[in-house]
């Protein structure tokens, strides 16, 4: 990381961080202060957009359900292929928990996100024990996109749009495989959703998730003072980290 002045912010971003077993070891060793923030959505669905993706630039992959299943009659899901491995979200929190505290991790709901832009981002600057400076009047919701643009208000210029690689319309799946997809996960949702939702400062809904019944009692959020280094990383799911 970069030098950076008291009344500076370094910021930094990899997709893989939150899901590489080795990183959470080496930016602890850089700073055990950093900050985390990890944008996480409904795993099925997570994993239809990567396998769009993946699809739009390699037109012979396999299908979805070749690759998911090991075998789709037993409802055996393939955990090696790395769309499914990703949305283990418990798996992997449990690897930053040993370097990190929870109160160090802010999460942020990639369906909110779409949503509610400013509502997330304003969670996401308290946590950084930032002002509020990013509001309601920084976005405008593109209906060609079905996303979210930022704009400066006090700018003329286009707005900044995300690019043509999001947005994609998703490969049609059969429905038995989403459900079936939708029952693997659920254990691994219910966990995740208990290891994380003690948190105030996010808005994580279980219903995101297909996760019914869990019920946590949230403390008020903590004051966290003001960082001066941001470190950060986007995915599925994206992962940010912070550190001063």
């Amino acid at each position: 990381m970069p030098r950076t002045l008291e009344s500076q912010i370094t910021m930094e971003k990899t997709p893989s961080y939150f899901v590489t077993k080795e990183t959470p070891h080496r930016i602890s060793a850089m700073s055990q202060e950093t900050k985390l923030i990890v944008v996480v959505r409904d795993p099925v669905t997570r994993a239809i957009s990567d396998y769009t993706q993946t699809l739009s630039k390699t037109p012979d992959l396999p299908s979805f359900q070749d690759l998911a299943f090991r075998n789709q009659t037993l409802g055996i899901v393939d955990m090696s292929w790395n769309a499914i491995r990703i949305g283990l979200y418990a798996l992997h929190l449990e690897n930053w928990l040993r370097y990190f505290p929870l109160t160090q991790i802010h999460f942020v709901s990639g369906e909110r996100l779409i949503t509610d832009p400013a509502g997330e981002l304003s969670r996401v600057q308290d946590f950084l024990g930032l002002k509020r400076i990013v509001t309601d009047k920084h976005f405008y919701f593109n209906r060609t996109k079905g996303f979210p643009c930022l704009k400066k208000p006090e700018s003329s210029g286009s707005p900044r749009c995300l690019g043509k690689s999001k947005g994609r319309t998703h490969v049609q799946i059969d429905r038995d495989a989403i459900e079936q997809l939708r029952d693997f996960y659920r254990p691994y949702n219910v966990k995740f959703y208990e290891m994380s939702l003690s948190l105030s400062q996010h808005s994580l809904n279980p219903q995101d998730f297909q996760v019914e019944g869990v019920h946590v009692v949230r403390p008020p959020p903590p004051r966290w003072p003001p960082c001066r280094h941001f470190s950060a990383a986007t995915h599925f799911s994206s992962f940010l980290s912070m550190h001063r």
